[in-house]
């Protein structure tokens, strides 16, 4: 009778431990184990509900979606430690945010994956770098000089940049150009072999300027992006500014269209993505096969960082390649796309 009652409370014991909900049983190891797990999930369950919810919400949010993959470190951890706690609500619940997370770290799909329609008409290789208030320069200079793209877009082009754009690039390799000069991070510059119209640019705080290119008789809208990164203190102006770049796509959705350069945000964040969603754009590293690519800041080796310089493409181009180069003296990594412009008409 003894070894019968023994062996019941054994049972009751372990069905406490099991039993969703409750607190841990069975030793302070485990009690230890399942706060450290609850603490361990706070931050990526909140992140992970405003990416499904479609919101940036506000500080610490913005600036943590930009780092969402790596939110499955401390989620994945806390999922261990629910296993050695035997804290089954903890495992559901890390269990949950793991597959969420890991579900939003796939390549935002507009669903415009397929190849456009019509022939090629002509290929075209663009370059976005940022080179952090012109520091970067010289190496965005022999860049230049070596991949020979065909259309440049150029941020925090500070006076050392502009110079060095007249003086080290040859108009016969670049006759077209709009260039805004401008202190510090303020100054931006967009260089083509193709004939170049000037446009209104989106007034913004840092320089961001518009042409119309004509590129195998088509003209081709040009946008340069550079709207103020989400700070704490500057999230109304960023969100303004992707704003911004949100309308100016949804009115050339229609024409084919090149918007490039360092957007601040990276596809999880819901501004970014309305971008995308108005314009009809696709994001050239996605179909490139740099995804996830991280192209900021370059203190940090790959893969840690996020990837926040884009070059989002109308359907009209189809992508061939999508690589990041390493400037010296700048935060970015330089994006270098081998685009194709189709005859879609």
């Amino acid at each position: 009778m003894d070894s019968a009652i023994s062996t019941a409370a054994d049972a009751a014991a372990q069905r406490d431990v099991d039993a969703p909900g409750e607190r841990p049983q069975g030793g302070g190891g485990r009690r230890v184990a399942a706060w450290f797990s609850a603490l361990l999930l706070l931050v990526p369950t909140v992140v992970v509900a405003c990416r499904v919810a479609d919101t940036d919400a506000t500080t610490p949010i913005p600036q943590l979606l930009a780092f969402l993959p790596w939110l499955l470190v401390p989620a994945g951890a806390a999922l261990l430690l629910a296993l050695l706690a035997r804290w089954r609500t903890g495992m559901i619940w890390a269990a949950a945010v793991l597959a969420v997370a890991g579900w939003f770290v796939r390549p935002y799909d507009t669903g415009l994956t397929e190849k456009p329609s019509g022939k090629v008409i002509a290929g075209v290789e663009v370059l976005t770098s940022n080179v952090e208030f012109g520091n970067a320069t010289e190496d965005l200079l022999a860049a230049i000089k070596r991949e020979q793209p065909d259309l440049v877009f150029v941020q925090e082009c500070a006076e050392e940049c502009s110079e060095g754009l007249a003086r080290e690039i040859p108009l016969a390799d670049y006759p077209h150009r709009n260039v805004v000069e401008g202190k510090l991070a303020f100054g931006s510059a967009i260089l083509s072999k193709y004939p170049l119209r000037t446009a209104p640019g989106i007034d913004s705080t840092l320089a961001q300027p518009n042409s119309v290119a004509e590129i195998a008789g088509r003209e081709v809208h040009l946008q340069l992006a550079h709207p103020m990164p989400p700070v704490p203190s500057g999230l109304d102006d960023w969100r303004r500014e992707l704003g911004q770049l949100r309308t100016y796509a949804a009115t050339v959705k229609d024409a084919p269209g090149i918007i490039a350069g360092d957007f601040n945000s990276s596809q999880d964040h819901a501004a970014f993505r309305r971008v995308l969603d108005a314009g009809k754009l696709r994001d050239a590293a996605v179909l490139g096969g740099a995804a996830r690519t991280p192209s900021w800041p370059t203190m940090v080796s790959r893969p840690l960082g996020t990837q926040i310089d884009h070059v989002l493409i109308s359907e009209e181009f189809s992508v061939r390649s999508a690589r990041f180069l390493e400037l010296a003296d700048t935060d970015h990594r330089a994006l270098l796309t081998k685009l194709e412009l189709h005859d879609a008409r």
